[in-house]
């Protein structure tokens, strides 16, 4: 019996190893062909807008790691690992996807409005050379990392709703299949081409794309999945952060990242990128205030939590709108997305879901309002290429925006729903209770991110990484709130 499991563990890793080897192989054959598809005429490229963009991807990327510092602070101390792990395979695996086939599928050439073709799979005709259709300043490859980026945020703050409750194999599998079918077709529509770009909806850095479909999709996540156990019932406990000097470092650079998610939207370093800049750092001071100024009225006291999870409100309703509209704009903008989305999070134990880290709360609620205020404030006074909003005198594209607002969530919400149905009926998407009442650091990855505790007796000891990730330890470690 022994020796039969052991032939069909080397008969399924071969086969593994197979695939792999024979997927290199074909984009190494492949890979000759995207120098040749290089235009024979290229334009040339600005190297202040160059290395512009380059330094803004890489703010982008750094927001990643932020948001996983963000929510590491936020959960109980034996889930942080599990919630760093969240943020950090999230780059890796949609690095992967954007490179085969994620990016060609979101800014490829249109197919019926809905999704890029195939020809740039494997980055193939994505060259050193500006494209005339995409950008004409920087290098094609360049402007498809940046976007990389967005992907990658976008995927990662999903992974806030369902925190402390998802088994790591079906994280894997969820977010692999979700980039691919909810992402790359909803990039498309707003920025490559698609109908809602061709119907004039503005969104100049993912108010649609990046917040509401991550919003909408913790959500929908949070309510498929349940309550983690212990959460909300009449004695209110919600679970409090287990470190927040590690959230609000996270937040903070979360705020220094988004200065390269907005301005380097404008994909120049031009005036754009500067009016985006401004609005940026303007409206997040005042989705602080927002917050805890209606915190400090409901509880009588203004908290640190309060004030970073208003600001990163602030700069979740800036995005669609931060290329559009002006510094003055952007005070009402933040300071009424403090107030609303601390008005969802409340929400959240009178209806009964848990939206673990407030995905929805924050970047749902929070994306539908700047979408929608971009209806309301955009003007060309400040972008030529943008349209007037409703109060400078444009009432359609208030509707335009809502037609948006709307048609993404309904995609999102129909496809999650589909998703979640299909990987959980392949790997089950939810924890055991007792690898729960453990903590997904150990039960999921065998490791702790704090060893040392105190004993019973009141010594102080540590538990070695090999130790706790024994089944007998972990059935004896005591549970930390």
């Amino acid at each position: 019996m022994m020796m039969s499991r052991v032939r069909n563990r080397i008969k399924k890793a071969s086969w593994f190893t197979l695939f792999l080897v024979s997927t290199f192989l074909l984009l190494g054959l492949l890979s000759p062909l995207t120098a040749m598809a290089a235009e024979e005429t290229a334009l040339a490229i600005d190297t202040g807008d160059t290395a512009f963009i380059i330094i803004c991807a890489a703010l982008v990327m750094l927001m990643t790691p932020a948001l996983a510092m963000f929510y590491g602070g936020m959960v109980r101390k034996k889930n942080v690992l599990s919630t760093l792990m969240h943020g950090f395979i999230t780059i890796c695996v949609v690095s992967i996807i954007w490179v085969l086939y994620g990016y060609s599928l979101a800014f490829a050439p249109d197919v019926a409005g809905i999704v890029g073709n195939l020809d740039w799979a494997g980055f193939i005709g994505v060259g050193l050379d500006p494209n005339p259709d995409i950008v004409e300043t920087i290098p094609h490859q360049l402007f498809a990392v940046f976007q990389l980026m967005f992907a990658i945020i976008t995927v990662a703050i999903i992974s806030g709703s369902f925190a402390e409750r998802i088994r790591f194999p079906a994280f894997l599998l969820f977010i692999a299949i979700w980039v691919t079918v909810i992402y790359a077709p909803l990039a498309h529509w707003v920025w490559g081409g698609g109908w809602i770009d061709e119907m004039g909806a503005l969104d100049f850095a993912g108010g649609t794309v990046v917040h509401i479909s991550s919003g909408v999709t913790g959500l929908v996540l949070a309510i498929l999945l349940g309550k983690r156990r212990g959460w909300g019932g009449s004695n209110g406990h919600t679970m409090a952060p287990h470190q927040l000097p590690m959230t609000v470092l996270g937040g903070a650079l979360l705020w220094f990242g988004w200065f390269g998610f907005n301005a380097g939207s404008a994909l120049a370093a031009d005036g754009i990128a500067v009016a985006a800049f401004v609005t940026t750092n303007t409206a997040t001071a005042a989705g602080a205030l927002g917050w805890i100024a209606y915190e400090w009225i409901r509880q009588g006291k203004p908290t640190m939590l309060g004030a970073v999870s208003g600001a990163i409100a602030g700069l979740v309703a800036i995005t669609p709108a931060a290329g559009f509209v002006t510094p003055l704009a952007a005070i009402p903008m933040g300071f009424i997305s403090g107030i609303i989305c601390y008005q969802a999070i409340l929400m959240k134990s009178r209806l009964g879901y848990d939206d673990s880290l407030d995905a929805f709360g924050i970047h749902g609620v929070g994306g539908i309002w700047g979408a929608l205020a971009t209806g309301l404030f955009a003007t060309t006074m400040v972008n030529a290429d943008g349209a007037d909003g409703l109060f400078y005198g444009n009432a359609e594209l208030l509707l335009i925006q809502t037609i948006a607002v709307v048609a993404t969530i309904i995609f999102v919400t129909i496809g999650t729903f589909v998703i979640y149905h299909i990987v959980n009926s392949i790997v089950k998407m939810r924890v055991s209770a007792e690898d729960e009442e453990i903590g997904l650091d150990i039960s999921q990855h065998g490791e702790e991110a704090y060893p040392d505790f105190i004993s019973p007796s009141g010594v102080a000891t540590s538990s070695s990484i090999a130790t706790s990730s024994s089944p007998v330890v972990q059935k004896t470690i005591p549970t930390q709130s």
